[in-house]
């Protein structure tokens, strides 16, 4: 079983996003009824592979369950940004469905949480013989190539 670091961009003083993407932490995150579900509160990377594998969301106020469950983590290939505005889209959420997503409580990120996230989105975790991160819903490539500067 492989083990893979994720960590929190901003506590690695020696990244930044790269230059041909936009930070979108701040921006508004908005399902599949456009309503806004949260705000992007911080990037989760593979500091070995130099990917964004997760965006952490701050939940609306009207979402929060409890003090403790007002984050979740979205893999980045099921989000799309705004061509436009800064906006980042999630097709398989909207308001009544990200009520029954995994929160994230910044404790060690387990598979079996990865599993429970991508099953969440209508995703059936990927089995075959590859590395967990290079099925499509962590395709960061496809997050930002609707920004990408020219």
């Amino acid at each position: 079983m492989e083990t893979i670091v994720l960590r929190r961009l901003r506590d690695l003083t020696d990244f930044e996003v790269a230059d041909d993407n936009p930070d979108v932490r701040g921006w508004t995150v908005r399902g599949n009824d456009g309503q806004a579900l949260g705000t992007v509160h911080e990037l989760i990377v593979e500091p070995e592979a130099m990917k964004v594998r997760y965006l952490d969301v701050e939940l609306d106020p009207r979402f929060h369950i409890n003090e403790y469950e007002n984050h979740i983590l979205l893999p980045i290939g099921v989000a799309a940004i705004d061509t436009d505005d800064d906006n980042v889209f999630v097709p398989a959420l909207n308001a009544e469905s990200v009520l029954n997503y995994p929160p994230y409580m910044e404790i060690q990120i387990t598979r079996e949480y990865e599993e429970a996230m991508l099953r969440a989105l209508g995703q059936e975790p990927s089995t075959a013989n590859r590395r967990f991160y290079e099925q499509d819903s962590f395709d960061a490539d496809s997050f930002y190539s609707r920004r990408r500067a020219s």
